[in-house]
């Protein structure tokens, strides 16, 4: 694989959880993990159902989209609970799909709180995203990939922290569009 493979990391913007409405998605176009190459960027509602088709669209749309051979995702959901499909999102785009997990998810606690918001039928997506492999400080899910491929794609991608860069940086914008400044974790 090329060390300047394009991978698109997308990360959701900070919101509060409180008060529902929209935020943003942000989506970093790198070469590999050392040049980032362009920005995208889409809205979804917290806590809604949208994510997947406002990804799918935002890729689409972009002037990226012949490029791009992986899109990385800080986790499934975004703006709260507004789990995506990894698998609709790789057969709509034909790019594989790879879920960058910090820590080990207690799935079975999500799908209980996904249960007590009356929001249970999105547990089907969690399902859908199959096993939660460890693979190295972090842990990984995908789609229209490879364990090694996905594997490979981290590696290149990975070059500051346990997080692959284009996933850094776009935590970094959202949080600096947000707050005017970047905070927290990436």
């Amino acid at each position: 694989m090329k060390p300047e493979i394009r991978i698109l990391g997308i990360d959701d913007a900070p919101f509060d959880k409180f008060k529902g409405g929209k935020t943003k998605l942000i989506g970093a176009f790198f070469r590999g993990g050392r040049l980032l190459d362009g920005i995208l960027s889409t809205e979804i509602t917290v806590d809604g159902n949208d994510a997947t088709d406002k990804i799918i669209s935002m890729v689409k749309k972009s002037k990226f989209y012949t490029q791009i051979r992986a899109i990385l995702l800080n986790g499934i959901a975004v703006g709260g609970f507004n789990v995506i499909d990894i698998k609709k999102l790789n057969q709509k785009t034909k790019i594989p799909v790879i879920i960058v997990i910090r820590n080990n998810p207690d799935v079975k606690r999500i799908k209980e709180i996904l249960i007590k918001l009356r929001k249970k039928s999105k547990i089907r997506y969690l399902e859908n995203a199959g096993k939660i492999y460890k693979s190295g400080a972090i842990y990984t899910q995908f789609a229209g990939t490879s364990k090694k491929k996905a594997e490979e794609i981290l590696k290149i991608s990975t070059i500051h922290a346990h997080v692959p860069e284009p996933l850094r940086v776009a935590h970094l914008i959202a949080s600096g569009v947000t707050y005017g400044e970047s905070r927290g974790k990436s």
